[in-house]
């Protein structure tokens, strides 16, 4: 539910942290909303510092980390909305190691080393210390294996290796977190991804405008959804996550929602 008058916009962005809570980010007023897995609203932050939210995860202590696509920034908060850290200069375009060009995502590994998918401008990865301090970056715009068009989101699994989302190539490529280049899948438009945590992967295909489930080594176990604004359709879903039950949650920037749904 949302307080009077508060509209959600386009949901660029889903998120469930370790006690179950749900971040929801979305492009209006009060961009990020924070409930409880009963689904009261616990929070709503961010109007001071997002401009265009995108990318939205949960890191391992449960901070909310959140891209902003048009004013080039990462951020960090307490679950409670407490502004942590600023990565990149706000408003400010760059490709060095202290800025960024439309940042899309941001994964995390278990040794504290982040990793930022640094997106619509620069189509690269770029590495980071836990304390946020440059480490290394990788890729240019091409269509070969480490070339990037639009790496859109980040994932980790268990292994360690990244999972990018390279949306206008139609694939996934996967890094070890050097940056060398693992292997490929395709054949969707992966606008968002979330590896479960029984190693399965679920894809926003927001061309197609359907989810797919599928294994890591990019086999599809199911698909659904189609073009339109009923339950079950999408209208260019761009994000997801699972929580801890299972539930599958996906949600839409065009069609401005988002949904629940059970595997059956």
């Amino acid at each position: 539910a949302l307080p009077a008058g508060l509209q959600l916009g386009a949901v660029a962005g889903v998120a469930v942290d370790s006690q179950g809570n749900m971040i929801v980010s979305h492009r209006g007023p009060r961009p990020i909303l924070v409930y409880d897995s009963a689904g009261k609203l616990l929070h709503m932050f961010g109007d001071d510092e997002l401009t265009a939210v995108h990318g939205t995860r949960v890191d391992p202590q449960d901070n909310i980390w959140v891209t902003d696509y048009k004013n080039h920034t990462v951020l960090k908060y307490s679950t409670a909305g407490k502004l942590l850290l600023v990565l990149g200069k706000r408003d400010v375009a760059g490709a060095d190691d202290e800025t960024f060009d439309r940042p899309t995502d941001v994964a995390f590994a278990p040794d504290g080393h982040f990793f930022v998918s640094d997106g619509y401008g620069n189509n690269r990865v770029v590495k980071f210390t836990r304390e946020g301090r440059f480490v290394k970056a990788w890729g240019t715009k091409g269509t070969g294996d480490g070339e990037m068009r639009l790496p859109h989101c980040i994932q980790i699994d268990a292994e360690g290796l990244l999972h990018v989302a390279d949306r206008e190539n139609d694939r996934v490529q996967v890094f070890d977190q050097e940056g060398k280049f693992i292997r490929r899948y395709g054949g969707f438009a992966p606008f968002g991804l979330c590896i479960a945590l029984d190693q399965t992967l679920f894809v926003a295909d927001g061309r197609a405008n359907q989810c797919l489930h599928m294994t890591l080594a990019g086999k599809v176990l199911s698909q659904w959804g189609e073009k339109g604004a009923e339950p079950g359709q999408f209208l260019l879903p761009h994000c997801m996550a699972v929580d801890r039950n299972g539930a599958v949650y996906a949600g839409d920037v065009e069609g401005k929602r988002l949904q629940r749904f059970v595997l059956r």
